[in-house]
């Protein structure tokens, strides 16, 4: 039990969270991502190869992202701390989560609306919704790039969110197919014993079955009545 006589709930997210918002995945599509080899734009080499297609292709997603709104399951996450003490570790990134209000969010794969120097980890700069554009440079004249994680890159938040998963009380698995790693072994770092929800229309194979509620629905649908059958548990205790 945690401060505040919290429950410690962690919400390990992935596309079908977004997708429910009508952003594009590759999730089931080939690897490719809108007709694009996602390696030619999620991967060091494809940046080194050609960075204005790079750029042009993380442009027209944050554009994307700009129209787009918070669907339902991420407003549910945001009223479960009302109730839990709650930490969303996500795969995606996009700023939904941000948007719709969550109170801590551990971005595995980077972020969408920011930027970082070329061949730097920083500084990142907050760029919102900006093209970043060829020529566009840091005050030491590093080109920017997307902060993101691409393939074969170094994931830093990993350990950050691996603590938060060793230490929950409840674990929600939400739109994520859970086959990419390092992100997939979270789920083997809970305690036995702790509570897993797995919120996708499609079940994922999983390594261990006690303790784990599936609830085959999208992350708009099975989200919010997850959430409410969580907070009814706790107002009856």
């Amino acid at each position: 039990m945690n401060l505040y006589n919290k429950e410690k709930a962690v919400a390990l997210t992935g596309a079908g969270m977004s997708a429910d918002s009508g952003i594009t995945t590759f999730r089931d599509s080939g690897g490719l991502w809108e007709g694009v080899d996602v390696m030619e734009v999620a991967s060091i080499e494809g940046w080194n190869r050609d960075p204005e297609k790079v750029l042009e292709f993380y442009n027209s997603r944050r554009r994307q992202l700009k129209e787009v709104q918070p669907n339902a399951g991420h407003l549910a996450l945001k009223q479960l701390e009302k109730y839990y003490d709650v930490t969303i570790v996500t795969q995606n990134v996009d700023d939904l989560h941000e948007r719709a209000g969550s109170s801590r969010i551990i971005h595995l794969h980077g972020e969408l609306t920011k930027a970082r120097p070329v061949n730097a980890d920083g500084p990142v700069k907050d760029i919102g919704y900006d093209d970043i554009k060829p020529g566009d440079k840091d005050s030491e004249g590093r080109q920017l790039r997307p902060n993101i994680v691409w393939f074969g890159e170094m994931v830093p938040m990993m350990e950050t969110a691996a603590r938060e998963v060793a230490r929950c009380d409840i674990l929600l698995v939400i739109g994520t197919s859970l086959a990419v790693y390092p992100a997939a072994g979270l789920v083997d770092l809970t305690q036995p014993g702790t509570p897993v929800y797995v919120i996708d229309p499609k079940q994922p194979e999983f390594r261990f079955q006690s303790n784990v509620t599936f609830i085959q629905k999208t992350a708009a649908e099975g989200t919010p009545e997850l959430v409410q059958d969580l907070i009814k548990k706790k107002k009856e205790h």
